[in-house]
């Protein structure tokens, strides 16, 4: 038995190669999240714990100042690391995201145009009357 070596054939990246991602901003909806990687607290309280909810495990922040939940973006010490974090507790990565998704008001005006059941014709009005 060898250790530290990697066979032939073995489809398993090691961890040395360099495989780990670089964390992602966790807001909810568009608010920020205490369990987000980037979510700090100034007085360094924040503490991240398990519960068991019907039978499953769910992660709670919790506050150590407090002994309680912690409040998120309505705590005076919050603050985010990628200084991304609204002072109405609003996350700007999810705005900015949400608003790639977005199209233009004239960007489906010319979709809608495109299409060919929806052609807009010239109308004007006669002088007949």
């Amino acid at each position: 038995m060898s250790f530290g070596h990697r066979r032939q054939g073995d489809p398993r990246p090691e961890a040395s190669q360099g495989t780990r991602q670089e964390p992602r901003p966790k807001p909810i909806g568009d608010r920020c999240n205490p369990l987000c990687p980037f979510f700090r607290c100034g007085q360094k309280a924040l503490r991240v714990s398990v519960e068991h909810y019907r039978g499953r495990p769910v992660k709670v922040a919790m506050c150590s100042l407090v002994g309680d939940r912690c409040v998120g973006t309505q705590c005076r010490y919050a603050y985010c690391e990628k200084k991304a974090m609204l002072p109405d507790g609003r996350c700007s990565f999810a705005i900015e995201s949400r608003a790639r998704q977005m199209k233009s008001f004239e960007e489906e005006l010319k979709e809608e145009g495109e299409l060919p059941g929806l052609a807009i014709k010239d109308k004007r009005l006669s002088d007949e009357l």
